[in-house]
């Protein structure tokens, strides 16, 4: 049951993925916690953590 699962998952992920972009069409800009803008470089890949607090 298990391996299905993971099997199932792993064919709705590649279809997933087989659908997107190549690349964004607009930069990603976001605020930091002191709101300053930051924006991600489109011409090579980045990695950013995203991490939420709620109050």
């Amino acid at each position: 049951m298990r391996r299905k699962l993971v099997v199932l998952m792993a064919m709705v992920l590649l279809i997933l993925s087989a659908c997107g972009q190549d690349s964004a069409q607009k930069p990603i800009t976001l605020k930091d916690q002191n709101s300053h803008e930051v924006t991600f470089p489109q011409d090579k890949p980045s990695l950013f953590f995203f991490i939420t607090t709620y109050t």
